[in-house]
């Protein structure tokens, strides 16, 4: 676990990092399929943060990446197959993010949020649509955002906006 999680308990970091293969049965399960474009490109944007994400958190897309497949197949048989009931058990889990979150330093908090609904949207775009256009889906739509989690903004100094959440 890296620096900027130590205050965070093994659970908490453990929800953490279960948010990847959760956000990917959400997001992709949302139209009632989950299909292997989806998975198959979630496991490979999971793979490629572990070098493009902020610095900070490449180790941990590195430990998400090392287990995602099989955690996300856990997932998948331990979830509920109707996509509501689903949809709103993943939900509640993904709120409980929130705490998480504000235990982080507001900027790596930030950054967590806008790499979790980045990648809900690499998520919802990878398959579908006439090549890839008109590809995100109306129940995918209602996701994408992750509204089941407040929103983080950070923005430097230089910008001199100073710090916020809501």
């Amino acid at each position: 676990m890296d620096l900027i999680f130590n205050n965070l308990s093994k659970e908490e970091y453990a929800l953490l990092k279960d948010a990847i293969p959760q956000i990917t049965i959400l997001i992709a399960g949302a139209d009632g399929k989950i299909s292997p474009d989806e998975t198959a490109w979630a496991e490979k944007v999971t793979g490629i943060r572990t070098y493009s994400s902020a610095e900070e958190h490449q180790d941990f897309y590195r430990e998400v990446g090392e287990t995602f497949q099989t955690r996300l197949d856990q997932l998948i048989s331990e979830l509920p197959e109707d996509v509501g009931a689903r949809t709103s058990r993943i939900s509640e889990t993904l709120s409980g993010l929130n705490a998480i979150l504000h235990k982080l330093e507001l900027k790596n908090a930030a950054q967590l949020y806008n790499e979790l609904r980045s990648f809900a949207g690499h998520v919802a775009r990878s398959s579908g649509g006439f090549l890839k256009f008109w590809s995100v889906s109306a129940e995918e739509k209602k996701l994408i955002d992750l509204p089941m989690l407040e929103k983080f903004e950070w923005k430097d100094e230089e910008d001199k906006g100073g710090l916020t959440n809501t």
